[in-house]
């Protein structure tokens, strides 16, 4: 109904606007985008030429505004200054990966570096894991993934990396005793530096408890991720 895409449009650009002011501009775009086109949908569905009107004019504001968002996040690209800061409190939630890395996954993504020290217990292995399921279901087309961790977990590893040959990813796995960092970055240009780096989530309170699926109904872990975007990325 009119009414329900309506609502969905109005809850979508709210977002939009939260992250706008907080200076949250890459995700603020993403959910521009989304609402823009759901208003879109519901002008098609009305017939009324004044309520036409008047979805029209709201329309063109919100791509105004995204207009110059877009603009205004070119020029800190160009400028090499693009910097924003995500704080995730203890016990929120809403932070699947496919949450956190949506607003920087696009279609030119074709290889992702992780430098993560941490990558040794069986949810650790398991974080990682979701993480490339993650990229293999986003609107990108990856296919070269390269792991830098400091413990050997071969058998494990060996086993991923053939699982996601058979869909066509290479994983690449090196091994570092030195490593402190973790950083993800993307050929498109991403860099993610998460604090925790991917094991910002909390164990769920036990096996039949919400959140133990739905990683976007997990409570995490306070943790800050930093966002950076650089020209001059790795290249192969």
């Amino acid at each position: 109904s009119i009414g329900r895409m309506e609502t969905s449009a109005i809850s979508v650009l709210k977002r939009a606007v939260e992250l706008d002011q907080s200076g949250r501009f890459q995700e603020s775009l993403v959910c521009y985008q989304e609402g823009i086109q759901l208003l879109m949908d519901v002008l098609k569905a009305v017939k009324d030429d004044s309520k036409r009107g008047h979805y029209r004019d709201k329309i063109k504001g919100y791509m105004d505004r995204a207009e110059q968002i877009k603009a205004h996040v070119n020029q800190m690209k160009e400028d090499g200054k693009y910097h924003e800061q995500i704080r995730i409190a203890e016990d929120a939630t809403g932070y699947s990966y496919e949450a956190l890395f949506k607003p920087y996954i696009s279609s030119v993504l074709t290889e992702v570096w992780v430098e993560d020290p941490y990558i040794r217990h069986i949810h650790q292995l398991y974080n990682f894991l979701r993480f490339c399921e993650m990229l293999l279901k986003a609107s990108c087309k990856v296919k070269r993934i390269h792991l830098l961790t400091t413990q050997d977990e071969v058998s494990y590893f060996r086993e991923l990396q053939e699982s996601l040959s058979a869909q066509g990813v290479t994983l690449d796995v090196q091994y570092s005793s030195t490593i402190h960092d973790r950083e993800i970055r993307f050929n498109n240009g991403w860099i993610i530096k998460i604090g925790r780096g991917l094991d910002y989530f909390k164990k769920p309170k036990g096996r039949f408890s919400v959140g133990y699926c739905d990683y976007d109904l997990r409570q995490c872990q306070e943790t800050t991720v930093d966002i950076f975007h650089t020209k001059h990325t790795k290249t192969l």
